[in-house]
C-alpha cells in the first residue's frame, strides 16, 4: 500500500514524538497499541506515514538526517523509541520570519534556537523542495507567535498543492477567506492549534460541558500552566501570545452553549517556563460554581503530562483523515476532523459530537 508522504515545517519536541511514534507502533497490532484513538482509519496505520521532507531553522538540525535532527537540543521531550532508522531526508533550512522572539536569544543554548548560518529558502525554494518530495500534506510546527511564518507556509501547502495540517495557534483554517482559497484550490486543511489526547484544554472542556449537563452553574475559572519546553520559553513573550489565549479560551468558551462567561472571570494560558520540568507540562484548574438551591462548590484539578507525546497521537489521526480527503477530492476545511482535533476549529461542538461526526467522515457518510 502507498504511504502517506508528509513533510513537516518545525522540527521540535512534536515532531519528534511524532516520529519516534510512527516507529514504535510499526512492531505492535490492534490489540496492544495503547495510546491511539483509531489503529487504522481508511486502511492506513500510524507505520504507513512517511516523512520525505523537513524544514528548520536550527544549525544543530538543518543539514542532518531527520532521524538524528528530532533528538538535538533543545528538544527535551521523552525519548520512548531511540532506535529510529535513517530516513534518507536532510533538514532543509527553513525561513525565519517571526520564528525567533528576540527574549530567547538571551537564554543558554541548550534551551534556545541556535540560528543556522545557511541561506533562507524563498517561496519557490520551499515550493520546488515540497513538490521534489512527493509530500502530501504540510504540517506546521513553528512557534507559537510566529504568524508570518505560519501563513508562508500555508501558502506553500498551497501553491505545491497539497494538504495542510496547522497545529499551531495561528488562524488559518478558521479564517474563512484562507478557508476559500484552499476551496477553491480543491486542497483540504484541518486547524488550527492542535489539541492533546488528554491534555488541559480537552480536561477543561469536559469538565465545562459536564458542569453545564448537570446544571451547574460556572462563574468563574482559570487555567494556568508550567513547561520547560522552547514552546513554554518562547511563550514569556506576551505579545506573541494573542491567538495562543484566544484559542484556548474559546475552546472552553464554546462549551457555554446558553451563557458566555464575562472575560473578567474566564483565564486561561500559558503561565510560566520552568526549565527543570523539560517537556513535562503541569496544569492547574480551578472552577468555582453553583450548585441546586445556589449553593457555592469549587473544583480543583492537576494534572501533569510529557506535552509533546500528548499530540502526537491526534496528530497521527489528523494526517490519516486529511489524506482520506486527498483521496476523496475533498478541498476546503475539514470541519468535523476540525473540531475533533483542534482547539479554535471554525466550527465548536460538544467533544461528544465532534467525535460522532469525525468516525462519519472517516467511514465516508458525509462529505464534511
Amino acid at each position: 500500500m502507498d504511504k502517506i508522504k508528509i513533510a513537516i515545517v518545525g522540527i521540535g519536541n512534536c515532531a519528534s514524538s511524532l516520529l519516534q511514534g510512527i516507529e514504535y507502533y510499526k512492531n505492535k497490532d490492534s490489540k496492544d497499541a495503547i495510546g491511539l484513538m483509531h489503529w487504522e482509519i481508511g486502511r492506513y496505520k500510524p507505520s504507513d506515514i512517511e516523512v520525505v521532507a523537513a524544514f528548520d531553522i536550527d544549525k544543530r538540525k538543518v543539514g542532518k538526517d531527520v532521524s538524528e535532527a528530532i533528538f538535538q537540543l533543545p528538544n527535551c521531550t521523552a525519548v520512548f523509541c531511540r532506535d529510529v532508522p535513517n530516513t534518507g531526508v536532510k533538514v532543509e533550512m527553513g525561513t525565519i520570519f517571526d520564528g525567533l522572539s528576540e527574549h530567547m536569544r538571551d537564554y543558554e543554548e541548550q534551551y534556545t534556537f541556535i540560528l543556522s548560518d545557511e541561506k533562507e529558502p524563498s517561496k519557490d525554494d520551499c515550493i520546488r523542495v515540497l513538490k521534489g518530495s512527493g509530500a502530501h500534506i504540510l504540517l506546521n510546527y513553528v512557534p507559537v507567535g510566529a504568524e508570518k511564518a505560519a501563513k508562508f507556509y500555508a501558502e506553500c501547502a498551497l501553491n505545491a498543492g497539497i494538504g495542510f495540517i496547522n497545529n499551531m495557534p495561528v488562524f488559518i483554517a478558521s479564517n474563512a477567506e484562507w478557508g476559500k482559497r484552499f476551496e477553491k484550490e480543491r486542497i483540504p486543511i484541518i486547524g488550527d492549534d492542535i489539541k492533546s489526547q488528554l491534555g488541559a484544554t480537552i480536561v477543561h472542556r469536559v469538565l465545562t460541558n459536564l458542569f453545564r449537563a448537570r446544571g451547574v452553574k460556572l462563574e468563574r475559572t482559570y487555567q494556568l500552566n508550567t513547561g520547560g519546553n522552547t514552546d513554554f520559553l518562547n511563550m514569556l513573550n506576551r505579545n506573541r501570545l494573542i491567538s495562543k489565549r484566544e484559542s484556548k479560551t474559546e475552546s472552553v468558551q464554546s462549551q457555554l452553549v446558553e451563557k458566555r462567561m464575562v472575560k473578567e472571570n474566564i483565564h486561561i494560558g500559558p503561565s510560566d517556563w520552568v526549565a527543570w520540568q523539560k517537556d513535562n507540562k503541569v496544569c492547574f484548574i480551578r472552577m468555582e460554581g453553583k450548585l441546586f438551591g445556589d449553593v457555592p462548590m469549587n473544583l480543583e484539578l492537576r494534572l501533569s503530562v510529557e506535552d509533546s507525546p500528548n499530540s502526537a497521537g491526534v496528530v497521527i489521526d489528523a494526517i490519516r483523515c486529511c489524506k482520506l480527503a486527498l483521496e476523496r477530492g475533498k478541498g476546503g476545511v475539514l470541519y468535523s476532523p476540525s473540531a475533533y482535533f483542534m482547539k479554535h476549529p471554525p466550527r465548536q461542538y460538544t467533544d461528544d459530537k465532534a467525535f460522532r461526526l469525525t468516525e462519519d467522515f472517516i467511514q465516508g457518510k458525509r462529505d464534511d
